[in-house]
């Protein structure tokens, strides 16, 4: 019987994992598949230019895996019974059930709402495809004078509010920030990123934290009144409850406990990566819920997998960050470099060089998600049979 690897989830981390796992093990042993919503991949990084109407080529999940020998499942994952070692799903077909023998959990995150009221009712976002459609067509029917908000500091709000700005300067855009815009910047950096804000026309509401939002206006927590006919919350990610649910050892977070090899501290035969996992850096901290995150801890993943099913050494492959790249719009960015406990060094790149950077990097990423398996290698390893040697449970 072929030794089953289920994948949870397709985007940064699930997609390359099942190529990588397609092109290193052989056919002949494994049965690889992988379970996503929607039909589609989701280039997470761009959503933001999605919801102000910009368009992109959109890759088939079936295009994607075509020739791989990657079975896809379109379904939501409902599920996980890691006792019994299986995956409930519900899709077109159905309700069902999908047994596994390796589970790589990759379903990533969402918006982290904070219990802040109105931002499920009245808030839009950038985290998800059909959300980021939902905002694109209520920017679509706001007129020249409307009012932007876009909550939250991070990468994600700077970019969105950038990007809205740049491309509707008919809107009045504004963001609001916890603390000081780009407080984690070199000077340099923070003086290049208030400069594209001005120049852009951002309004930026620093050290306010929103605590309520309504449908034309949110509310700081100092009582002030910020009109919005659009609030864009982004202010965190959250993961899914579904891993907590289902008796895997989870983090406060909810994401999953793993080991340096991303291997489930409570269950040997799972393992986590992007998002979903709560990884430890080579800093000693939690890696952040962001896209580097999704490439680092699925390379450490699919290594870990490979090597313990055809009884090789488990090798370790870097954990660290290098830097934060941001866009600035179409014709300005960011590129921060950080050292080994992820502060600022001093140099960092700007404007034209930055901007060919991270355009360097999306069409990278975009470029291993549509060739998954890279060209699939001739000579691919077979599995070992002793069911320790890969960390399959066996009954006493």
């Amino acid at each position: 019987m072929k030794h089953r690897i289920v994948v949870l989830g397709a985007g940064y981390a699930g997609a390359f994992a099942a190529g990588n796992l397609a092109r290193r093990l052989s056919p002949a042993d494994i049965e690889i598949t992988v379970v996503n919503a929607v039909p589609d991949f989701v280039e997470r990084m761009r959503l933001h230019q999605l919801a102000i109407g910009q368009d992109f080529a959109v890759r088939k999940l079936a295009d994607v895996f075509a020739g791989t020998g990657v079975h896809l499942r379109l379904a939501r994952v409902t599920g996980v019974d890691p006792e019994r070692r299986t995956v409930a799903v519900t899709g077109e077909d159905g309700d069902g059930e999908l047994a596994y023998d390796t589970l790589l959990y990759s379903l990533g995150s969402s918006v982290a709402h904070h219990g802040v009221p109105g931002v499920a009712e009245y808030a839009f976002d950038v985290t998800g495809l059909s959300s980021a459609l939902s905002l694109r067509e209520r920017l679509v029917g706001l007129g020249e004078g409307g009012t932007v908000l876009v909550v939250g500091e991070g990468l994600t709000g700077i970019e969105t509010a950038t990007e809205f700005a740049e491309s509707r300067p008919d809107l009045s855009v504004a963001l609001a920030a916890r603390g000081e815009l780009g407080a984690w910047l070199s000077p340099k950096a923070r003086r290049h990123l208030r400069q594209a804000f001005d120049r852009l026309g951002i309004t930026v509401h620093e050290h306010t934290g929103i605590e309520a939002v309504e449908p034309t206006r949110a509310i700081a927590a100092d009582g002030t009144s910020i009109p919005a006919d659009v609030t864009v919350w982004s202010a965190g990610f959250a993961v899914h409850p579904i891993a907590a649910a289902s008796g895997l050892e989870v983090a406060e977070t909810g994401q999953i406990l793993v080991d340096r090899t991303m291997r489930s501290v409570s269950h040997p035969d799972v393992y986590a990566a992007g998002d979903s996992a709560y990884a430890i850096g080579e800093n000693g901290r939690p890696l952040p819920m962001s896209c580097a995150s999704a490439g680092y801890t699925n390379m450490q993943a699919t290594a870990a997998i490979i090597a313990r099913l055809t009884g090789k050494e488990v090798p370790t492959t870097t954990l660290k960050y290098h830097g934060n790249h941001i866009s600035l719009g179409r014709r300005d960015a960011i590129f921060q470099m950080v050292d080994g406990d992820v502060r600022s060094k001093s140099w960092y790149l700007g404007g034209r060089t930055a901007t060919r950077l991270k355009s360097a990097i999306l069409k990278g990423a975009g470029w291993s998600i549509a060739h998954p398996t890279f060209g699939m290698p001739k000579h691919k390893r077979h599995l070992t049979t002793a069911p320790d040697r890969i960390g399959v449970r066996v009954a006493a």
